[in-house]
C-alpha cells in the first residue's frame, strides 16, 4: 500500500477527500453480493492489547498457540498489512432459516440424543471461500470506480481481532459470549473485513444492549463462558470438538451432549437471535441433511466417504480422526442417558467403527462402550 494511491483516490473522489459518495455506493454493492452490513473502523483498536494479554497470560486458548504466534501484533492491523488506515468490516447471514423457526428446531434435536448436533454455520460450504471470493469482487468494484488503491481481504484468515473491530465499527456489539450481536439480525453471521490504505469515514460503535441479560453464560454446558466477555477456550466445546487434537478430558464429556462440531448453545438462548435472518446465499444451504442425521449414519462413514461428503465444508479441516472421536462421545452420551435410544445399534456401531480407528479414537470409543455398562448396572 502507498500513499500515492490515497492520494489518488481523493482527488478523484473530490477536492475534499470525502468518500461519501463511495461508501454509498459500496452498501448498495455490498447487499448485491449477500452481505447484510457494511461499516468502517479505524485501525487502533480500544482495549485490544490489554484484553489479549490478560486472556493469554490466563491459558485460556488451550492449545491453539497460533493465538500467542503473532503477540500483540494481531492488535495491530496496520502492522499485518503495512499502509492500512481503515478496516472495511462486513457480515452475512448464513441461517437456512429465521431465527425462530431455527431456534425451535434446534432445540428439538437437542433432547434426542441419538441425533448428531453439528453448528449451524458448518452445515453448507465454507464460509471462508464463499465470503473471500465476494470480498474480492467488492474491492474490484471499488477499484473500477476509484482506480487502483491498496488493500488486503480476510475472513477469519489473518492474525486480526475481526470481532473487536467490527465492534468498534459498529456492526453490532460483543455480547457476554464473546461474539458480536447485531439489534436487528442476532449473531448468526459470518465476519469479514478489507483492509484498504484509503481514509474513509469511520463509523461509530453500537452501545451493548445485554442488560442484565446472563443467558448464555448460564446457558454454557461446561461453563467455559467464566465472565463476561471473557471465555476459557479449553472448556469451550467448539474448542473441543475442532481446534483440540488430543485426547478430550473425561471429566468434560459427558457435558458435550450429542454435539460433534461445534456448539451453538450460547447464541440459541441469545434473545437477540429471535430477530436472526434467512441467508439469501445458496451456498450455505444444509448438505447432506446434516441438520437431521443420526450419529449411526456419520459413524458408518469410512475415511473415503468423509473426505468426499465434507468436501468444501469447514468440517474437513478437523480431519477423520477428530470426526470420529467426536462421534464416539456423543454416542457414549446417547448410550448413558434416559432417553428411548436404540442401544444396540449405537453398541454395533462403536465396535465396527473400532474396527478402523487410530489408537486415540479407539480409547474414545472403549469409554463410550463404558457408558451403557454402566447404565445397565
Amino acid at each position: 500500500m502507498t500513499v500515492h494511491w490515497v492520494e489518488k483516490a481523493e482527488k478523484r473522489m473530490g477536492s475534499d477527500g470525502k468518500f461519501d459518495g463511495l461508501l454509498a455506493k459500496m452498501r448498495v454493492w455490498a447487499t448485491e453480493l449477500g452481505f447484510s452490513g457494511l461499516r468502517v473502523s479505524d485501525v487502533a483498536i480500544e482495549g485490544a492489547e490489554e484484553r489479549l494479554t490478560n486472556w493469554l497470560s490466563k491459558g485460556y486458548h488451550g492449545d491453539m498457540h497460533y493465538m500467542a504466534a503473532h503477540g500483540l501484533k494481531r492488535c495491530h492491523p496496520e502492522q499485518i498489512v503495512p499502509g492500512t488506515v481503515r478496516v472495511i468490516s462486513l457480515k452475512m447471514n448464513y441461517l437456512p432459516d429465521k431465527g425462530v423457526p431455527t431456534m425451535a428446531k434446534e432445540r428439538a434435536t437437542a433432547s434426542q440424543p441419538e441425533m448428531a448436533r453439528i453448528s449451524l454455520y458448518a452445515r453448507g460450504r465454507d464460509y471462508h471461500r464463499v465470503l473471500r471470493s465476494r470480498l474480492q469482487k467488492l474491492a474490484l468494484k471499488m477499484e473500477g470506480e476509484i482506480g487502483s488503491f491498496g488493500y488486503r481481504v480476510f475472513t477469519d484468515s489473518a492474525p486480526i481481532m475481526e470481532v473487536a473491530i467490527a465492534a468498534q465499527a459498529g456492526i453490532g456489539w460483543r455480547g457476554k459470549n464473546d461474539l458480536l450481536i447485531s439489534r436487528d439480525a442476532g449473531s448468526f453471521f459470518f465476519l469479514g473485513e478489507i483492509l484498504v490504505d484509503l481514509p474513509l469515514p469511520i463509523d461509530v460503535p453500537e452501545k451493548s444492549f445485554c442488560g442484565t441479560c446472563r443467558r448464555c453464560q448460564q446457558s454454557c454446558p461446561t461453563g467455559a463462558i467464566v465472565g463476561p466477555r471473557l471465555i476459557d477456550a479449553r472448556r469451550c466445546i467448539s474448542y473441543l470438538t475442532i481446534e483440540y487434537k488430543g485426547s478430550i478430558p473425561v471429566e468434560l464429556r459427558p457435558m458435550i451432549g450429542n454435539r460433534i462440531y461445534g456448539c451453538d448453545d450460547c447464541q440459541l438462548c441469545c434473545p437477540w437471535n429471535r430477530f436472526a435472518q434467512k441467508t439469501d446465499v445458496e451456498d450455505f444451504a444444509v448438505r447432506h441433511h446434516l441438520d437431521h442425521v443420526t450419529l449411526v449414519a456419520l459413524a458408518a462413514w469410512n475415511q473415503h466417504m468423509f473426505e468426499e461428503n465434507m468436501a468444501g465444508s469447514p468440517i474437513r479441516r478437523i480431519g477423520y480422526d477428530c470426526w470420529c472421536r467426536n462421534i464416539a462421545v456423543a454416542m457414549g452420551n446417547a448410550l448413558a442417558s434416559n432417553g428411548d435410544v436404540d442401544k444396540p445399534s449405537l453398541c454395533n456401531a462403536l465396535t465396527e467403527m473400532r474396527e478402523r480407528a487410530s489408537d486415540m479414537v479407539k480409547e474414545h470409543i472403549d469409554w463410550a462402550l463404558g457408558q451403557d455398562s454402566q447404565d445397565a448396572v
